[in-house]
């Protein structure tokens, strides 16, 4: 799967981390390892620009999703097929997210993970337009996000124990390489 990102932003951000983000989404999805996305983060005024000119909606927002091909129930990129998918591009707005992550009480990071995961869902299909679209689409979301920081937590975790582990196999000298000899 690749996952391309761009900064455009002037918001200094964890790049790796929302790629990530990106890829455990498409990978609950269960999206062909063959897709190809791109993320873009903008300024207010690139944003404000994308959204009157797409949307017909005044100001910024936080996310868009541009799907690269129209997708339908033969065509969906988490349909198995084995074929390369360009889904599309998702673009955030680190400067408007920066106000709904201090509202939501979390982190700015927390909350491109929210959109990003959110663009995702976008890109394949899913809408919230409806009140029963709304449930599926954010119940959905909602399920990814916990997953995910459970999944980095996870992570954390082993590599606290691992740090751990390899400090005492050095404090006993089991860490040389006359040790990978015996």
């Amino acid at each position: 799967m690749t996952i391309e990102i761009a900064n455009e932003s002037g918001v200094a951000v964890d790049e790796t981390s929302i790629v990530s983000a990106a890829r455990f989404a498409l990978d609950r999805m269960e999206v062909s390892p063959l897709a190809e996305l791109s993320v873009v983060l903008v300024t207010l005024d690139v944003m404000s620009d994308l959204h009157e000119r797409w949307m017909d909606l005044p100001g910024p927002t936080d996310v868009m999703a541009f799907p690269m091909d129209e997708l339908d129930a033969a065509r969906r990129p988490d349909a198995g097929d084995p074929s390369p998918a360009l889904l599309g591009d998702i673009v955030l707005c680190p400067a408007f997210a920066r106000d709904q992550a201090r509202t939501a009480g979390h982190s700015l990071l927390d909350e491109l993970h929210l959109l990003t995961v959110h663009g995702v869902l976008h890109l394949l299909g899913y809408d919230h337009a409806e009140p029963a679209e709304e449930r599926e689409m954010f119940g959905l979301q909602k399920r990814i996000l916990a997953d995910f920081k459970a999944a980095v937590a996870e992570a954390k975790r082993q590599d606290a124990q691992r740090t751990t582990d390899d400090r005492l196999l050095g404090a006993a000298g089991l860490d040389g390489p006359a040790d990978a000899e015996s």
